[in-house]
């Protein structure tokens, strides 16, 4: 296939974004114009380019709109917990386990790995948040790096490895004419190698970041002071209430093999039913008609607020993946990202270090769209392609391309593939984008380094 000028205006547009990424600039105004220039290009038509920015504006948020909705309700949860003092009641016995920010980046990080690996990183992220938060803010924890370890170890380790649930296995293989346990045997070495050169880099940058008093630990330990409670018992019953409630959840979710977006909406309807039940016991019924609601416009005004210029960011990235662009552009677009991988994989010269740097870097550019799971297909194809000219081992080759891709989409890198933990952890989401970039690309060197060796 031949690029055409709507993938060479991708491209560009995308360099352009990354560009000012890296220049730590908003990139609102370059998508809003790369959206509209590709559907320019594609209409040809000013007017039909104007309304497929709106449309895709649409389908952005509806994409987005399970996360935004399960974090609003969380927070709303939140919210009535500290007005109950609730909170306060739960950290008490966690405290005795984390006692310090190195405990607490572990423990937030492999909880976070075991959840994931059972319901899926995005229900997890609530599960977690909601949890074990507060508590890395006492210990001094700063809020940034719990959420560098909720997303590694949720959103890259869980999610690349997903060996419980085997969604990711599972399209890769089908993709590359392989069995899923094929798959997942062949990553195992490529996974661990990932897994503990990423996690130990992001570990120690934390502890230098610490000692060098750049993260405002003072003012998070300041924020978690201990208050008076004005119910004890009830607060004391919802503390063990609450998680009872999502541990229940997650033991639905395994026996009822419920997963991804039923399995977020399960815990995002639970948080909802909480937020009504902690209110009316904490207010009476009739106060509570009036302080739910309140609970409610705060969850959804601090979700809104993180997620108001992710809807424009996401709108052209998603239009990188096939049904979206259909959905926006009409049903003779195709996925732009998916096209320039196969591109670039047919020019490619063949030798082991080529063709593991070609499946890397088509992970790579088909997670861009923030979906770690819409490349699995081309990466598994293109691990089948390479296997049948040269001497090639198809396995490794494939769960190399699963693991880059949802390291990268599903994600771990780039802002709007973090946007779940970002937004949970009330942060910026390319702020943590940034912290996880230098042991993500560590990490992927040295997968890269085993790969070459295993291919």
């Amino acid at each position: 296939m031949a690029l055409t000028s709507l993938h060479l205006a991708y491209i560009i547009i995308t360099i352009v974004i990354l560009a000012a990424l890296l220049f730590k600039k908003e990139i609102v105004i370059p998508c809003v114009a790369g959206t509209f220039i590709i559907g320019f290009i594609y209409s040809g038509s000013l007017i039909k380019s104007v309304q497929i920015l709106n449309n895709a504006l649409i389908h952005s948020c509806i994409e987005l709109l399970s996360i935004i909705i399960v974090i609003a309700l969380v927070v709303s949860m939140s919210k009535a917990m500290i007005d109950l003092g609730a909170d306060e009641v739960m950290m008490r016995p966690v405290r005795k386990v984390i006692r310090n920010h190195k405990t607490a980046f572990w423990i937030i990080g492999l909880t976070m790995l075991i959840v994931s690996w059972l319901i899926w990183p995005s229900p997890a992220v609530a599960l977690i948040g909601a949890l074990l938060l507060p508590v890395a803010g006492e210990v001094g924890l700063p809020v940034v790096w719990a959420a560098v370890a909720m997303n590694i170890f949720g959103h890259g380790i869980g999610l690349s490895s997903d060996f419980v649930i085997q969604g990711a296995p599972s399209i890769t293989g089908a993709a590359a004419g392989l069995d899923v346990n094929e798959v997942i045997n062949a990553s195992i070495p490529l996974w661990i190698t990932m897994s503990v050169v990423t996690a130990g880099v992001a570990f120690f940058m934390m502890l230098r970041e610490v000692k060098l008093n750049k993260s405002p630990l003072a003012a998070a330990k300041k924020e978690l002071v201990v208050k008076e409670i004005e119910k004890p018992r009830l607060a004391g019953f919802i503390a063990i209430f609450m998680p009872l409630s999502f541990i229940a959840d997650i033991v639905i979710m395994i026996v009822f093999e419920i997963n991804g977006g039923d399995a977020t909406a399960l815990v995002a309807g639970t948080a909802l039913l909480l937020t009504c039940m902690i209110t009316i016991l904490d207010k009476g019924v009739e106060k509570a008609l009036e302080k739910a609601t309140d609970h409610l416009k705060e969850g959804f005004k601090f979700a809104m607020k993180i997620f108001a210029p992710v809807i424009v960011i996401a709108a052209f990235f998603f239009m990188g993946s096939e049904g979206f662009a259909q959905e926006v552009l009409g049903s003779e677009a195709t996925g732009l990202l998916n096209d320039i991988g196969l591109w670039l994989s047919a020019r490619i010269p063949l030798s082991k270090l080529s063709v593991v740097l070609t499946e890397t870097a088509v992970g790579a550019i088909t997670g861009l769209d923030g979906s770690g799971f819409s490349g699995l297909p081309l990466v598994g194809s293109i691990a089948q392609t390479f296997s049948s000219v040269g001497n090639i081992h198809i396995a490794p080759l494939a769960a190399l391309g699963q693991i880059v891709t949802i390291w990268v989409g599903g994600g771990t890198i780039i802002p709007w593939g973090v946007i779940p933990v970002a937004a949970i952890c009330g942060i910026e989401a390319k702020e943590l984008a940034r912290k996880n970039l230098i042991p993500v690309l560590c990490g992927f060197a040295a997968t890269i380094i085993v790969a070459v060796f295993l291919i």
